[in-house]
């Protein structure tokens, strides 16, 4: 197990304020290792362990805790004295019913330090402002990004060489359970296939009460096999009735709402530098870890590109960046992430080695006038290391560097 810091660093500053902690994610993301990590965090810094309340819905002692009051009344039992202060763990929030009434009438006796896990699709921004009324954090957790993923390897014997690493990464993704299982891709795919087939059934198949399954599957094959690419509901309805599929499109636009409402998909939107707008039409779609891809379709080489943008966003959403497609006139920038006062440009692309690749890649960067930084990303190794004060880095370079250099 390693230490997930960049959550760790982000959760920190809220111990102990009157907000409750939300961690949201994919299922199987890792949040119950987090959740694990600050209770070990809170008994180092002195906190008895009477003190810490501890619900896992996934395991069968806690399967008699199913409604809002016998949620209560568990925690109510284990808080006898009324003068301590509690920090209060449920994992799998979700599986309680009206959860959200005992967990905020918990905040409001103010002697609980509150952290909740959920996955499902319920438990995502839209409703959580509801549920919650304002008086919680959400953080949003991801599967491992590469650089979580190299350290995991370096513990473990049974994983690839540090020489294979990327490559790795690359095709099965950063789900932490693969790296308990045989090193071989049988046993990889048939995990990351059952994870899938869990998401698709629970967290859309039965929430969205969906009778097709099938054509569902059928769109996210085709998102998974176009992730990086700009893609419109139409065009994907024109696509399945090509293949004598019968769906509208707003069956499909539906359906892809619903997907990544389950977190199954990052939708990213476009953003016009000229007309400083987002756009709500043509966005971009990439599966929330790419391993999932390789669950649909396999790994396929000729789409490495589309898979290293898909690896280079969900690294910069986990470090707490907002990201937006750029269009500026007919150029199109693969993203610009945005914290606080930062910013960057980035373009990611798998090799520099053809000069309109590179008249192309720097060109939608050099049309941008402003000072932010900029980044070309390939997999080449000792090319020209800037151009018009637009900087080259190797992607893997790029994902193994501290935040603060990318600024």
């Amino acid at each position: 197990m390693i230490k997930r810091t960049i959550y760790l660093d982000k959760i920190r500053p809220f111990i102990g304020k009157p907000l409750i902690k939300v961690l949201t994610g994919i299922r199987r993301c890792g949040k119950s290792t987090l959740m694990l990590q600050l209770i070990e965090e809170l008994q180092n810094e002195g906190i008895r362990p009477d003190q810490i309340i501890c619900i896992n819905k996934e395991l069968f002692e806690f399967d008699g805790i199913r409604d809002y009051k016998e949620l209560h009344n568990f925690v109510d039992s284990k808080s006898k004295n009324r003068k301590d202060s509690y920090y209060l763990f449920v994992d799998e929030i979700q599986e309680i019913d009206g959860w959200e009434k005992a967990i905020n009438s918990f905040l409001a006796q103010k002697n609980y330090d509150i952290y909740i896990t959920g996955s499902n699709a319920s438990l995502w921004s839209s409703e959580l402002a509801t549920l919650l009324s304002g008086r919680y954090i959400e953080f949003k957790i991801y599967t491992l990004i590469f650089q979580e993923f190299e350290q995991l390897v370096s513990k473990n014997e049974k994983l690839p060489s540090a020489g294979d690493t990327f490559s790795t990464f690359l095709k099965f993704g950063g789900f932490p359970g693969i790296h308990l299982l045989d090193w071989d891709d049988n046993s990889i795919r048939q995990y990351l296939q059952s994870v899938y087939s869990t998401i698709l059934l629970k967290d859309v198949v039965v929430r969205y009460n969906i009778r097709d399954a099938a054509l569902l599957e059928k769109i996210v094959s085709y998102l998974a096999d176009n992730c990086g690419n700009i893609t419109s509901s139409k065009n994907i309805s024109d696509f399945l009735k090509s293949q004598r599929w019968k769906v509208s499109v707003d069956t499909v636009q539906n359906y892809i709402h619903y997907c990544a409402s389950a977190l199954l998909l990052e939708k990213i939107r476009r953003y016009d530098l000229k007309g400083k707008r987002i756009l709500e039409i043509l966005e971009k779609y990439y599966v929330s870890d790419i391993g999932l891809r390789y669950a649909v379709i396999g790994y396929s080489p000729e789409a490495v590109s589309g898979q290293l943008e898909n690896i280079v966003l969900l690294d910069l959403l986990a470090q707490g960046y907002q990201i937006f497609v750029g269009k500026q006139y007919e150029k199109e920038i693969d993203f610009i992430a945005q914290k606080g006062n930062e910013k960057l440009y980035l373009q990611v692309c798998t090799t520099l080695t053809d000069s309109k690749v590179i008249d192309r890649e720097y060109g939608s960067l050099e049309a941008v006038n402003d000072h932010y930084p900029k980044y070309v990303l390939s997999l080449d190794t000792g090319f020209e290391t800037s151009r018009k004060g637009i900087r080259w880095m190797n992607i893997q370079d790029f994902l193994k560097s501290p935040g603060k250099l990318r600024i």
